[in-house]
């Protein structure tokens, strides 16, 4: 009965941030919608001054956003690649891979952040709010946290910190972080079907 109940409850948490993952895909769809017909549509010559001629600054941004706990989901810039490759699927694809490599890196420099973190500092970081918030939930559930934050809008830098931090085996968090290769494989295609449409 115990091993019954455990399983019911992976999957009621899977299947919530798969909810959620798809709920929030919806949302900025629906917002990029919105965008264009409220503003883009209207001068679109400013916004892509203002968005698509700075590509640096762009990748910058995004780079900042994976190390620094999610600040935004990877899928806006996805759509920025749509138009900022000006249409080029190629252009949109080197876009996507360069966004998974970034994400990637992100999560194994904050897992090794928060290895050296519980090395330094020991139980007080366990004990700070950002850590303390998700650290019952990382202990419950191992190493499907990580495929769940790999693929939803769960912060995937800052479990791959508390990873660290409780010293989750490396290989496996490498194996279990390969599902965010994943996400942006499937939403890069969704994105690119839908984004190509109306930009």
């Amino acid at each position: 009965m115990m091993i019954e109940k455990k399983i019911g409850e992976k999957k009621h948490f899977v299947l919530k941030y798969i909810l959620q993952a798809m709920l929030s895909l919806l949302v900025i769809i629906g917002a990029f919608f919105l965008f264009k017909i409220l503003y883009f549509d209207h001068n679109p010559e400013y916004w892509i001054d203002m968005f698509y001629g700075n590509r640096l600054a762009v990748y910058l941004i995004y780079m900042g956003s994976e190390v620094f706990f999610g600040l935004f989901p990877p899928e806006i810039f996805m759509f920025w690649a749509i138009n900022a490759g000006a249409g080029s699927i190629f252009s949109y694809v080197l876009n996507i891979v360069f966004f998974a490599a970034v994400s990637m890196a992100a999560g194994h420099l904050t897992y090794w952040f928060g290895r050296y973190l519980a090395r330094k500092y020991g139980k007080r970081i366990r004990k700070q709010k950002k850590i303390a918030e998700y650290l019952p939930m990382v202990r419950k559930f191992g190493g499907i946290i990580i495929l769940i934050s790999a693929m939803t809008p769960l912060p995937w830098a800052t479990i791959s910190m508390i990873m660290g931090v409780i010293a989750y085996k490396y290989k496996y968090y490498t194996l279990f972080a390969l599902a965010r290769i994943l996400r942006f494989a499937i939403n890069g295609f969704l994105i690119f079907q839908t984004g190509s449409y109306f930009f």
